[in-house]
Formats: structure tokens, sequence, C-alpha cells
């Protein structure tokens, strides 16, 4: 590991005004979460056009039916926060971290900030939406997602609130834009940060890919950690190619000791 690079970085995190992390599945593979793409990844095993806002339009009932399938799959197992999800979340009790964007929807990084009892967490703004709520489509209600799960495995497809509309997985599916409110707050965030920490991301996907970008154009330090490359690679001022949850634990420590 890069130990100057590390104490590089501490140094300018300990004084930032603002810090952002952008984070991807890369955080969460550690707990053990299925990744969608790469080697064994769910769309190995799911049909991704099965799963779209089109389909969810017409065919609710085929929809949700696949659909208890894959939260099956996605999180059938045990997962909980690993070292670098508390790691961020300790960044963030101590000040310089003030947000992160993630692209997950696993919900772990909510699940590390409600096990502390900081006084003021960093935001956490959910591009892609969070698989453990559903919504209701008319009336805009939300709930935690198992109880409508299990709704829906006993043979309520699809799944109604109250007011009688359907619930949908409270995520983004393929066809459906992106919560505009959610993304313009992350590319606020971005422009106004001192450092931008991309966290296992490939950096691929838009809008999230564009975010290292706005933040180097302000001037911001732009930090990667990513196993592999990424297109960014070449505007970041450090890349670590290590695995998150030995570089963002290492990093909090060195956060801490810094007079």
């Amino acid at each position: 590991m890069d130990e100057t690079s590390l104490e590089r970085l501490a140094t300018d995190l300990r004084p930032a005004d603002s810090a952002v992390a952008l984070t991807g599945a890369g955080i969460s593979a550690p707990s053990g979460v299925p990744t969608f793409r790469g080697d064994d990844g769910v769309w190995d095993r799911f049909d991704q056009g099965q799963f779209t806002y089109g389909r969810f339009q017409r065919d609710s009932e085929g929809f949700w039916a696949d659909r208890v399938e894959l939260q099956r799959e996605l999180f059938g197992g045990n997962y909980e926060p690993n070292a670098a999800h508390e790691a961020l979340a300790a960044l963030g009790r101590r000040g310089p971290l003030e947000a992160i964007c993630t692209q997950n929807t696993d919900g772990l990084h909510g699940e590390t900030l409600e096990s502390t009892d900081a006084e003021s967490d960093p935001a956490i703004l959910e591009l892609h939406g969070n698989a453990r709520r559903v919504r209701c489509v008319d009336c805009g209600n939300r709930r935690d997602a198992d109880p409508i799960f299990e709704r829906a495995e006993d043979g309520e497809l699809p799944p109604r609130c109250e007011c009688g509309g359907a619930f949908k997985p409270d995520v983004v599916l393929f066809g459906e834009q992106l919560p505009a409110a959610v993304i313009q707050r992350a590319k606020s965030r971005a422009r106004e940060s001192d450092v931008f920490l991309a966290i296992g991301s490939s950096l691929v996907v838009e809008p999230a890919a564009s975010l290292p970008r706005l933040a180097a154009d302000a001037g911001a330090t732009v930090v990667i950690v990513n196993l592999e490359s990424t297109p960014c690679d070449g505007v970041a001022d450090i890349v670590f190619r290590e695995d998150v949850t030995q570089v963002l634990p290492r990093l909090r420590e060195l956060v801490e000791s810094v007079d």
C-alpha cells in the first residue's frame, strides 16, 4: 500500500471544508453483495430485459413475479457493512466528509450510519435508489421492502398500497429517468468539494462517471480507489489500485492521527 500517498491524502482531508465520496459496487462486494456485471454477475443469471420500467407498466404481475426472484438473489444473504463503509462513516463523523453519493442500491451506507450516535452524519445521495424500499407509483408512499415482497411471494401480484396503486421497487429501472433532484445535488456537491473520493466504481455509468471530472475541473483533489483502471484515472491526483477495505480504514487511522 502506498503510505506516502495515503499520508498526503490524510493531510488534505483533515482541514478540508468539504469532502465527497462516490461509491460503487466495489465497496459492497467485500460484504458479499452480488455484483450485477463482471464475472458471475447477477445479469449472467437473470435477463435484465425483464426488469425494465416499460415491463413494469405493461405487465406488473409478471415483473413482480420475476423481481421476487431477483430480490432473493440480491438480499437472500446476511449482508452487513464492512470496514470500508465504517471508515467512511467515521470520516463523516469527524467532519470532512459531507456527502456520500452512491450508485449502490443495497442500503449499507444508511445501515452503517444508523448504528452510530453521530450528531451530524454525512448526507447519503442514492443515485439509483434503494432496493430495501418500495414506493407506490400513485401516491408516492414509501415502505420497507421486506413485508411487501412477502406479500408478493404469497401471490399478491403486484402488491398494492392502501390507495390502490401498485408498489414498485424504489430503484431506477432500465428505461426510467434518474431522480433529477438527487443528481443535481450530487453534481453541486462534487463542484464544491475540496477532496473527491471515487471508491469501488468503474466510472463508466453516467451521470455518476462525470462527478470526478466535475470535481477536478473545480480544483478538487481527486482520488480513485478501485482494483481495475477507470476512464477517470487521468484526471485523478492519486490512484490506489488496492482493496477498499484496506485503503479506507488505513486512511481513517491517518486522518484521526494528524494533529
